[in-house]
Order: C-alpha cells, then structure tokens, then sequence
C-alpha cells in the first residue's frame, strides 16, 4: 500500500470511529440499546484500526504522522479510556453511557478537525484548542442530557490536557508572519547589452476565438490561444515588447523552465511591476539553451493562463531537418485544445514533437503506430534514452516532453487523454491500457554531481485554515503557513542545495522553482536510477517525497511554487533568495 493509500485509508477510518461513536452516544441516549452497542463496538474496533495506519504513517515519515500521534492519538486513548469501562459494565438503562460515547465522538471527531483544518506542522494550540472544545461540546452534552458532571470525564479531559502540555503536543509550532517580499530587493539588472536579432511584440487583449469549433471568450496574445510561437536559434538575443491593451488585472511574461535573469523573470512584485493596460515592458534575454519551453503570465496566473496568455518558446540548435512540431495542450472553456491535427510525413525523415502541458493538471500522452525515445524533459536532452513501444508518458502542469522517432511509411497518432490531437494518418489504437513510463528508471545513470549540499529544505504541502487574513480561508499550504506569510527561503551564491518536497494532501502538487532545474535525486527514499532528470517541473502525488538538488548560481529572488495554478494563488507559493 502506497503512503498515499495509507492518508486516504486512515481518513476514512477516523472519520468511521468519529461517526459511530457519535452515533453510539445518539442511539443510548435514545435508549435504543442493541444499537447503541453495536456502533460502540465498531467505533472501538476502528479506533484500534486506526493505531494501525498511523503506525505505518509513522514509518513512511514523521511529516505524515506528527499531529496523528502527539494529538489524535492521545484523544483516541482518552475516548476509549472513557467509553470502554463504562460499557463493559453496561447498566441496565444505556442512557447511563450517552456522555462517555458523546465524549469519544468528540475526542475522535475533533482530532479529524485538526488533520483537515490545521494539518502539519502539529501545534500546541491546536492540541489545546482540541481538547477545549471536546470538554466544550461534553459539558454541554452532559447537561442537555440532565446528566450531572462525570468525574470521570473531567478528570480525564485534565489528564489529556495536561499531557498535551507536558509531553510537547506539536511543539513545533506553524511558521510566523514572513517578511513581505519586496518589489525593489536590490539584486543588480542583468540587461543583454548586444543588440536583438530577433524582435517579436505581444499584445494583450481580450478576444473571441475559436476553441475546437466553438466562438469563447479568451483573453490572448496577438488575437490567438496559444500566442504566437516564438522561435529562435542558439546565439540570438531575443527581445520582446509585451503590450497590454484592456487586461485590467494586468500582464507580465514568465518565460517559463527557460533560465532568463531574474529582473527578466516576469513575476509582479518581485521581479517587475505587472502591465497595466496602456503599458508595455520590454524583455531581453540571450537564447543559450536549446529546447521546448513556454511563456504566459504570472499576474493574477490562474485566470490569465487558464484564459488563454500563454504560448510557446522553442530554442534550436541549428536547421531543422524533418518534421519538428509543437503540440501545447490546453483547456479553454472547457474545450481541449488543440483540435484535431493531420500531416503528411515523408516515411524515413526523423521526426521531433515537442509536448507542452500548459493546463494546470497533468494529462497522459501516447504515441501509437511507431516506436520513440524522450529525447528531452522540460527542455534537458536525456542521456542514453531507448526506443519505446505501447508505452504512454504522464506529463505534469508546465512539463514539456519531446519525442523522436523515425517517420514510418504507416500512419502515426499522438494521442491526449485518449483523444487524437496529431496524426500523419488514420490511426486507430486503444491506448488506455497501456503502461506509463516511469522516467526516474529511463535512460543511462551517471554520477550525482555534488557529495555535499549547504543548505536543505524541506516542504511539507498539506491544506489548512488560514485565520491571516481579513476573512478566513481554506487555504493550500507549505509547512503550516500559506502565502505571503511563508518564511522565504535563504541561499548564497555557490551553495549546493537540497529540498526535500512532502505530500501529505490528497492533490497532486507539480512542483516549479522559477530560475532553476533541478535535479532529480531520489523519490520515497529510492535513487533515480536512469538519466539525469533536471526538471523545472515535477508531479508530487499524495504520500510522495521527493529529494532534487540544485547549484544556487542565478542571483536574485525566485518564485518557488505548485504549478495548479489555482492552488499557487490559493497559497502555495514561496520564493527563493539570494543573501
């Protein structure tokens, strides 16, 4: 069973107990008895289950387990403590147990509320604020039912409380406030002197476009989704004049998996201040790394990318021979895009598809009617990649992927998510069947480049109840906190660093720092075992942990969170400094 099995496997169990211990305590008080004993029984047999799972929690890391052992733990021993003497001694009027099962459902019920609503870090207040609503909602209980004060009760929800003091119940404690992250952060411009050889101008705007044979609402570069392409050759300075005319929430371009100077970056309130319409902004940078990259926006990102302000940037080594195409996949309105695409390829020429996943969710793509290699992720050749047959590849938000293979003289389909979005023919294939590659065992090894690291990190991403802000908010979170009030995180030029990235949720977190790849080093404590992956863009799946490591050698402040747009703005961002 997988770690993230095991956080679904133990949510369901607690919410079990919880919900017949309450309902144990409804029935007796009641007076149903039969029923009463019944829920009681399979409460008590799910709050012994549940020792199991945290058990295993445990040993698939401390993050998983924190607030399962020094909070629901000690309230699940309580709830028992309580309910089980008085059943095994089940007086003749059941009513008499109502408080101590009512008391277990509270126990249980409120250690859930603090894995839902609090998560990771555990924390002393929450513990605290735990126990006080359980002797709350018992006290409260006790006198609806005209039941006088339990000693029992009382004496036990002191013990708990004074175990929550003394044995350190999440003396960890949620990061404070961060420091607002500054517009003007004092890093130097690192302006491209030499003159541009390639121009290109991008204007903004809202616009009506067609989305697989349907007019929608977009908001688009030059009038089209995707914008237009942007190519160029090793050795060229690009520049591009972004024009904002009408988007009110303004624009910038994040030039996204590609290394620009940080002050060329695109993030508003970090590296530039966002477009305003009647603006412009001019971006110049050096093209020095070949491969498949993308830009879009990174002001109000969620609803400009999922709008339409996105496009594609494609560096090249030299001539192209053969066919080289680009398939950015996205979801506007609701329709996919592209729509449905036939070529004719002369059979014998190489061919190269570059796949770019512009939407914020991962999706699943497969070749048929010839076999492949990747040649390239996230804009990074591959070192020793071999051919593959009836094999599909799960792509992450952001990710880019290019296949290469030899055109055949018989007709080739790409297919996303089972629908057909590019072929040189008719292709008629069920690929849902077929098995993903699992790029950390593909490819040819070689040697970690760093025996040490300077700095490590780690990320623990979770969901929690954000109180910060003028309205509460349940809000996606990096170690306690969520955005802007996550601690930024410290590097110096040089420093060889570590981040160890944690998914305790149940969403799948891909994960980009801006200005950086990183390299792939193991995934829940097992090496990468095939080609060096150095990826701006990585899928994090409930229960997983990655280890990626990376040289601190571009100065500046860096944007550094999940590429679920949605979850970005919901509060997973944090940023990376230069001291």
């Amino acid at each position: 069973m997988t770690t993230g099995s095991l956080l679904v496997a133990d949510l369901v169990i607690a919410v079990l107990a919880a919900a017949t211990w309450l309902g144990g305590g409804a029935a007796s008080a009641a007076r149903r008895r039969p029923l009463a004993l019944g829920l009681a029984a399979v409460a008590l047999l799910a709050t012994l289950a549940r020792a199991i799972t945290i058990t295993a929690l445990v040993r698939a890391g401390w993050w998983f387990a924190a607030e399962k052992v020094l909070i629901a733990a000690p309230l699940s021993l309580a709830a028992v403590g309580v309910a089980g003497p008085r059943l095994l001694r089940a007086p003749g009027d059941i009513r008499a147990v109502a408080v101590p099962l009512l008391f277990a459902g509270y126990a249980t019920s409120s250690a859930l509320l603090v894995t839902i609503l609090h998560g990771y870090p555990a924390s002393a207040g929450a513990g605290l604020l735990a126990v006080a609503g359980v002797v709350a909602a018992t006290a409260i209980s006790g006198r609806a039912l005209g039941a006088r004060p339990s000693r029992t009760v009382s004496r036990v929800a002191l013990v708990v409380a004074m175990a929550a003091l003394l044995t350190g119940t999440g003396l960890t404690v949620a990061p404070g406030a961060a420091p607002a992250v500054p517009h003007e952060h004092g890093f130097p411009a690192a302006r491209i002197a030499d003159e541009p050889t390639r121009r290109f101008t991008l204007t903004a705007a809202t616009a009506t476009v067609d989305a697989d044979g349907r007019n929608v609402a977009a908001w688009a570069f030059n009038g089209q989704v995707p914008g237009p392409e942007l190519t160029a050759t090793v050795g060229d300075v690009l520049e591009v004049t972004l024009r904002n005319r009408d988007i009110g929430r303004g624009v910038t371009l994040h030039w996204h998996g590609y290394d620009v100077p940080n002050d060329q970056d695109g993030v508003p309130g970090v590296t530039q201040a966002a477009v305003r319409p009647g603006q412009e902004f001019v971006y110049r940078f050096r093209a020095d790394q070949a491969g498949t990259y993308w830009y879009h926006t990174h002001s109000a990102s969620d609803v400009g990318v999922r709008m339409g302000l996105y496009g594609v940037l494609v560096v090249r080594p030299g001539p192209v021979t053969g066919l080289d195409v680009t398939v950015p996949v996205h979801t506007l309105a609701g329709r996919p895009l592209p729509a449905p695409r036939v070529e004719k390829v002369d059979a014998g020429l190489p061919a190269r598809m570059r796949l770019i996943n512009t939407d914020s969710t991962t999706h699943r793509y497969a070749v048929a009617g010839t076999a492949f290699r990747v040649a390239a992720i996230d804009g990074v050749d591959l070192r020793g990649p071999t051919p593959l047959v009836d094999t599909a590849v799960l792509i992450p938000a952001g990710g880019r992927y290019d296949l290469e293979f030899t055109a055949p003289a018989t007709p080739v389909a790409l297919f996303v998510d089972g629908r057909a979005v590019y072929s040189t023919g008719p292709v008629s294939t069920a690929t849902g069947a077929w098995p993903v590659l699992d790029t950390l065992g593909y490819g040819a090894t070689a040697p970690v480049p760093w025996s040490r690291f300077d700095k490590t990190f780690t990320l623990v991403l979770d969901r929690g109840l954000d109180l910060r802000r003028l309205l509460p908010r349940y809000a996606h979170t990096v170690n306690g906190a969520a955005d802007p009030d996550i601690p930024p995180q410290v590097v110096r030029l040089g420093d060889v660093v570590r981040f160890t990235i944690v998914n305790r949720s149940q969403i799948v977190h891909p994960w980009h720092l801006h200005g950086h790849h990183v390299l792939v080093l193991a995934r829940d404590g097992e090496p990468a075992a095939g080609s060096p992956l150095w990826l701006d863009s990585f899928d994090v799946r409930p229960g997983e942990v990655w280890e990626v490591g990376f040289r601190a050698d571009t100065p500046g402040m860096w944007a550094n969170h999940c590429h679920n747009l949605a979850h970005a703005d919901a509060g997973m961002m944090l940023h990376l400094t230069y001291s």
